[in-house]
C-alpha cells in the first residue's frame, strides 16, 4: 500500500463529498438556516448569528454522522443505497471519526455564545446522540427530538447581550416541531425499522396512526406560535394557520399505501408553515 502524500490527499479529497452525503445534509442545513434566521430575528447581530450558525451546523453534522455510523449494519440489511456507509462508499470508522470531530468542534463553538447558551445547545446535541445510541429503540424515542429542538430558542436568547429565557411558547413550539420531525423522519421507513429491531414509539404506533399524527403535531406547534404571544392575531397569522389546517386535513384524508411519500410531504409543508410563523415572531421570543 502506498503512503505517498498524493495518495493520502486523493483519498481524503474523494471522501469529502461522500462524508457530506452521509451527514444527512438536508436536515442539517435546514435546521442551521432556521436557527440562524431566528437568531437574526431575535437581535443576536452579525457576529452572534454567525456563532449560532457554526455551532448548530457542527452539532447537526455530529448527530448525522453518528447516526450513519451507528446504523451501518441495519442500513446494509435494509439495502439503503442512499447511505454511503451502508453501500460501502465510506468506512464506518470514517463516519465515527467525523462525528467525534464535529462534536469536539461543537463544544467551543457553542460556548462562544456564553456558558448558559452553550450548555443549552450542547444539551440538545447530547439528546441527539442519546437517540442514536439508545433511545431510538425505546418508547422514549420522541424525547430527544423534543429536547433538541426545544433547546434551540434558549440557545438564541441566552446568548443575547442581556441574556433571558425564551418565551414558553417558543420552547413548546420547538419541542412539538422536534416530535413532529421524529414522526416525519420515521414514517417512510417504519416497516424496515420493525424488521431490523427498532421499536421506538412511532414504530409501536404503526403507519396508520403516524400518518395522521405527524401533520397534526406540526399543526399544534403552529397553533402554539399563533396563540402564545401576547397581542391580537394579524392577517398573516390567520392565513398561515388556515393554510396549515387545510393542508393537514386534506393530506391525511387522501388514502396512501405503505411506502407512499405523500403523508411525509404533507407534514413537511405544515412544519414549514410553523417555522415561518415562528420566524415572524422571532423578536418576541425573549
Amino acid at each position: 500500500m502506498s503512503l505517498h502524500p498524493s495518495g493520502v490527499l486523493s483519498r481524503t479529497t474523494h471522501r469529502v463529498p461522500v462524508l457530506l452525503r452521509a451527514c444527512h445534509p438536508e436536515p442539517a442545513v435546514a435546521v442551521t438556516v432556521f436557527v440562524t434566521a431566528l437568531a437574526v430575528a431575535a437581535g443576536r447581530g452579525v457576529a452572534g448569528s454567525a456563532a449560532v450558525a457554526t455551532a448548530v451546523l457542527a452539532g447537526q453534522l455530529s448527530v448525522g454522522w453518528c447516526n450513519d455510523a451507528t446504523d451501518a449494519q441495519r442500513d446494509m440489511t435494509c439495502g439503503r443505497d442512499d447511505k454511503p456507509v451502508a453501500c460501502g462508499e465510506l468506512p464506518r470508522r470514517a463516519a465515527a471519526v467525523a462525528a467525534a470531530t464535529a462534536l469536539g468542534l461543537c463544544v467551543p463553538l457553542s460556548l462562544l455564545s456564553g456558558v448558559a447558551a452553550g450548555a443549552a445547545h450542547l444539551g440538545g446535541v447530547a439528546a441527539g446522540w442519546a437517540y442514536n445510541l439508545r433511545l431510538k429503540h425505546t418508547v422514549l424515542s420522541p424525547l430527544p427530538y423534543a429536547a433538541g429542538f426545544g433547546s434551540l430558542p434558549a440557545f438564541v436568547t441566552l446568548g443575547l447581550a442581556s441574556p433571558s429565557w425564551p418565551a414558553w411558547w417558543a420552547v413548546t413550539a420547538g419541542a412539538l416541531l422536534g416530535m413532529g420531525a421524529h414522526l416525519v423522519n420515521v414514517l417512510p421507513d417504519i416497516e424496515n425499522d420493525l424488521a431490523t429491531g427498532v421499536h421506538g414509539l412511532p414504530q409501536r404506533l404503526g403507519r396508520p396512526a403516524c400518518r395522521w399524527l405527524a401533520p397534526f403535531v406540526m399543526l399544534t406547534a403552529l397553533g402554539v406560535v399563533v396563540a402564545g404571544p401576547p397581542g391580537a392575531m394579524g392577517i398573516s397569522d390567520r392565513v398561515l394557520a388556515a393554510t396549515a389546517g387545510i393542508v393537514a386535513v386534506a393530506g391525511t384524508a387522501v388514502p396512501s399505501e405503505a411506502g407512499s411519500r405523500w403523508p411525509f410531504r404533507v407534514a413537511i409543508v405544515v412544519a414549514g408553515l410553523a417555522v415561518a410563523e415562528l420566524l415572524l415572531r422571532g423578536s418576541d421570543i425573549c
